[in-house]
């Protein structure tokens, strides 16, 4: 184990406090970044991207728990369908070429993107949220008081829709690390509109037990295939670890102080940016 990734120590910290404040996968920023700028190849950039991803989503659920923003059961329901997809696109991707999964991540950065771009505020949706006009008789209700006073009410609605959802990007975790936190937040506060700051802390909690899952599963597909594969993977964690666990926990104050529609659509155009070069640079490669 040695130094070299010793700047990957500063940038775990931006991508994560980032991460978390918007509720998306760190594993989005940190999977191009090992692919494109370090050289790694995908197995080794996408195990560490979500091993580094657990850490960080763990922190940040802790920073969400003490603000009582989490609601536990949608999470625990999602999670359920989310978890074992995880494990199965990772299973995947060890049997996918390198090229294959390149030109995947770049596809899903691309439309990632443009849901980002598209997005548009939630403040009118959270106000009638809050004034229960989503309270029809035919779903659950349910509601959130937030440590700081603020309480949610709002109502469960397209529960296969939202499990659908959390299948489908719990397998993209698994196979290109990314997906799960984006769909989740187009079924929660899209479809079902659950308000914000809930469905950012939800989706927390189920990006970081599908993470785990699905890291573990290529923990022991890289255990299998080449020690200097692990080697990479401890000299990149043993500095992106304590970088995440810092920014887990600026995450949520963060998303607090600056715009979250201003945030989303800058996240939007870099992932153009990013998703464009992965896709050169799988065609050219």
């Amino acid at each position: 184990m040695d130094a070299t990734y010793w700047f990957m120590f500063p940038i775990a910290i931006v991508i994560a406090a980032v991460a978390n404040g918007a509720g998306i996968g760190g594993a989005t920023f940190f999977s191009p970044l090992m692919l494109i700028v370090l050289g790694l190849s995908p197995e080794v950039a996408i195990g560490t991207a979500l091993i580094t991803e657990v850490f960080g989503f763990t922190s940040g659920v802790t920073a969400h728990a003490r603000a009582r923003t989490i609601d536990w059961t949608v999470a625990g329901r999602l999670a359920l369908f989310a978890a074992p997809a995880g494990i199965v696109g990772s299973l995947l991707a060890g049997v996918i070429p390198d090229t294959v999964l390149k030109l995947v991540l770049g596809l899903g950065l691309l439309l990632i993107a443009l849901a980002f771009i598209r997005h548009q505020p939630h403040a009118e949706e959270d106000a009638s949220i809050a004034r229960g006009e989503n309270l029809t008789k035919d779903f659950e209700e349910r509601r959130v008081v937030a440590r700081d006073g603020e309480v949610f009410n709002y109502k469960l609605c397209r529960h296969r829709e939202g499990q659908l959802a959390a299948g489908v990007g719990g397998l993209f975790v698994g196979l290109i690390s990314t997906g799960l936190g984006e769909l989740n937040s187009f079924a929660l506060i899209k479809r079902c509109r659950i308000p914000t700051r809930v469905t950012v802390a939800t989706s927390v909690v189920v990006v970081a037990v599908t993470a785990l899952a699905a890291s573990v599963t290529h923990l022991i597909e890289l255990a299998s295939s080449s020690g200097d594969d692990l080697q990479d993977v401890a000299n990149l964690v043993v500095f992106m670890i304590p970088g995440v666990v810092i920014g887990g926990q600026l995450g949520p104050r963060m998303v607090r102080q600056i715009h979250p529609v201003r945030l989303i659509h800058s996240l939007g155009w870099l992932f153009v940016f990013v998703g464009g070069v992965t896709l050169v640079e799988a065609i050219i490669g």
